[in-house]
């Protein structure tokens, strides 16, 4: 019988009776719900995860939720934080946690970087980069002085990216493998491109100013993983015009 205080010993789940090394099967993913509560919302981290999961073909379940709809143990134990992976009788927050559990026990395709070096390349690279996005896509009145600074910060910061992809032998960012750093930066670059289209009149011109980073968004988005988990722009939109409100 389950009694409260092995609950709190357990973070509010079961006790682990399977061996030390997790099995396939029996993962639910808590994230974001979209504007009716119900669908997926359009949290770019855990699209991070689900495209990581999706890349080694792992079955799981999804659970959209909103704060009034997270269950208690998650809300208890956990800060309510989302995403967040529930692996059978374990559960794991914050995206990159969630990531390294995955790609460590599933190692079939392995998705980390092809070397440190050209992890270490990328990691700077792209560091920083989303706040850059976050900033301009939330600031209002679009097209005035301090909004016309926030672009320019985020030009350079694409020009960051663009620059350590023309030293790159491949598609991706650390060359001719899909890895973790690709999962993650995927979903932000989507939230960019629709951002500027929704509110900022496409005010930075991706092909013409940095046509390696639009190379780059177009490999990833081939990828049957970002788009078996891709939610509709409107979400996003959704998202970022709250935000900005």
């Amino acid at each position: 019988m389950t009694t409260a205080l092995g609950m709190v010993q357990n973070r509010g789940l079961e006790t682990r009776r399977e061996g030390a090394t997790p099995t396939e099967g029996g993962m639910t993913l808590y994230l974001k719900a979209g504007p009716d509560g119900t669908s997926v919302g359009d949290c770019p981290f855990a699209h991070f995860v689900r495209m990581v999961l999706e890349e080694k073909g792992l079955e799981y379940e999804l659970r959209s939720s909103t704060s009034e709809t997270k269950p208690s143990w998650l809300v208890d134990f956990y800060e309510g934080k989302m995403p967040a992976l529930r692996h059978r009788k374990e559960c794991y927050v914050e995206s990159d946690v969630i990531a390294e559990y995955v790609d460590f026990f599933f190692r079939d395709p392995p998705l980390k970087p092809q070397s440190k070096e050209a992890a270490s390349s990328a990691e700077e690279a792209t560091d920083g980069l989303f706040p850059l996005i976050a900033k301009y896509l939330k600031n209002t009145p679009d097209g005035e002085a301090v909004d016309l600074e926030k672009k320019a910060d985020l030009e350079s910061g694409l020009a960051k990216l663009e620059n350590h992809l023309t030293t790159v032998d491949g598609p991706f960012l650390t060359g001719s493998s899909m890895c973790k750093l690709d999962c993650s930066l995927a979903p932000k670059l989507y939230h960019m491109q629709t951002g500027l289209e929704a509110f900022k009149n496409s005010a930075i011109n991706t092909p013409e100013q940095f046509p390696k980073v639009a190379a780059y968004m177009d490999s990833v988005f081939a990828r049957d993983s970002f788009k078996r988990t891709v939610y509709p722009k409107e979400a996003v939109a959704w998202g970022w015009g709250n935000a900005r409100s």
